[in-house]
């Protein structure tokens, strides 16, 4: 299947080039960026077109499909218009900053029936499943509080990185729809929502450590009917900060940490985890890479229904958190524009 790289403003776009090229179906053979002088440059370093006009690219009959990395806020034109041309499309999180512009997004990929994918890799990972696979066995009863943590030190000056080891397009409000929550803390952020479901009602707050446009330290607080409550927190200040997952419930806790990689359970449903932490040894295989699950989708002819459910929520937790910033009050999911 013949490629084609939209962009490579995200941090994480030659990562998605080297799975293109290591899938053994599919392959780069142009590359559109709205930085001219960057796309050229990735175009020459790989040996494949480049070109200037995204509208002349989309009108190849020969690529099949696009990975879009251009800045958040140019998702919805870029992927609208590859929907239209007929194109499959893979797309780094999050689909669009609005739910209004994820919709126009779905309907345009709906009407030309290609197939999207959206990555939203931490639902792959083993101690996902095994999280999962605890709550489905009811070992902890009722799931009443979940915190997910994502951080890292991209934002702090160091002798070799004065501004921070993250691109400084990175705190560009405009083109990104935020920072830290938006950027990491969409991480935690879904899985939060994979776990507890979709909320009623997001408050947030954020802080600004280093002084730029957008948040570099991030909490927000979902509200559930049933009572529960989730904390999303997400930084780009800290040193040492470990990604972190806690799910208590009214029997036991679950907890992991990827400064040991274990995931721990106490519960009262099990004796030997009754008195005391135990080690969960139950730990499922790795699903496929959100990238691997796209290009099968697309060979099946299938759809990566769930994924895209998970995004479409994912753009309102992230809508609702701004808007809470920007209002300073919770915000209700069912206020958001359609």
């Amino acid at each position: 299947m013949k490629v084609a790289m939209l962009s490579f403003w995200h941090v994480h776009a030659k990562d998605y080039a080297k799975l293109v090229n290591e899938h053994p179906d599919t392959e780069i053979v142009a590359i559109w960026d709205e930085i001219v002088e960057r796309g050229q440059q990735e175009a020459e370093a790989r040996g494949v077109a480049f070109y200037a006009s995204l509208e002349e690219l989309l009108a190849n009959p020969e690529i099949e499909a696009v990975v879009v990395d251009t800045p958040t806020n140019l998702h919805r034109d870029v992927i609208i218009a590859a929907a239209q041309a007929g194109k499959h499309i893979f797309t780094e999180k999050v689909i669009a900053p609005t739910l209004h512009e994820v919709n126009e997004i779905l309907a345009a990929v709906e009407k030309a029936g290609v197939t999207l994918t959206v990555s939203l890799p931490r639902l792959n990972s083993p101690s996902t499943l095994a999280i999962q696979d605890i709550i489905a066995k009811e070992l902890i009863g009722q799931v009443t509080l979940v915190r997910t943590r994502l951080s890292h030190n991209g934002g702090i000056s160091t002798t070799a990185n004065p501004n921070g080891w993250l691109p400084q397009h990175f705190y560009n409000a405009e083109q990104c729809g935020g920072g830290a929550l938006i950027d990491l803390g969409c991480h935690p952020m879904y899985l939060n929502r994979l776990l507890l479901g979709l909320p009623v009602a997001v408050s947030a707050s954020y802080g600004y450590v280093t002084g730029r446009e957008v948040e570099d330290n991030a909490v927000a607080l979902l509200q559930y009917e049933n009572g529960a409550l989730g904390i999303v927190e997400a930084g780009f200040v800290n040193a040492f900060s470990p990604f972190v997952i806690e799910v208590h419930g009214t029997e036991g806790s679950i907890l992991f940490s990827e400064h040991d990689g274990r995931v721990l359970l106490r519960t009262n449903k099990l004796e030997e985890a009754s008195a005391q932490w135990v080690a969960y040894e139950s730990i499922p295989d790795a699903k496929p890479t959100a990238f691997d699950q796209w290009v099968a989708h697309i060979q099946n002819g299938t759809k990566a229904t769930e994924n895209i459910g998970l995004a479409v929520d994912l753009t309102k937790l992230m809508e609702a958190s701004n808007l809470s910033v920007a209002s300073k009050s919770q915000v209700r999911l069912d206020s958001l524009t359609n």
